[in-house]
């Protein structure tokens, strides 16, 4: 393992800290209202922040402070060096690796760039809800 490799720890507690940033300039959120509105505890969070962890977070935990603050899943999940559904990882080169997959990656690695404008992930996040909820017309 090279000097240059972060750790998951790291790597994840600069996630949080991004995430904690943007609460606090988006919407004026402190630490206590991050743990009231995503459900992870205070302690937790500074856990999170400080790298102090040897087991990974809950996934559910991730799930809900990723839910509460309009981020991707998928973006904390490749901070914690973890496949982007937190399933078993599987083997490249088969049909999970298709244009469809490109696409979505694209579409996530937006949605967790920072350098990306608010409103546009705004929009993005809007289209894929419609597309998501839209019924589904069959052929013939």
């Amino acid at each position: 393992m090279g000097s240059a490799e972060v750790s998951p720890q790291m790597a994840f507690a600069r996630f949080v800290r991004r995430a904690i940033d943007d609460a606090r300039e988006e919407r004026g959120w402190t630490v206590t209202d991050l743990a009231t509105h995503t459900g992870v505890g205070r302690s937790t969070v500074f856990r999170w922040l400080a790298g102090d962890w040897q087991d990974y977070p809950e996934l559910a935990k991730v799930r809900g402070f990723c839910a509460a603050l309009d981020l991707p899943v998928a973006a904390a999940f490749r901070a914690l060096g973890l496949p982007d559904a937190g399933a078993v990882p599987r083997r490249r080169g088969g049909a999970e690796d298709g244009p469809v997959e490109a696409d979505v990656r694209v579409i996530l690695e937006r949605l967790a760039d920072p350098s990306v404008p608010a409103e546009e992930k705004h929009h993005i996040r809007d289209l894929l809800r419609y597309l998501a909820h839209r019924p589904v017309r069959r052929a013939g």
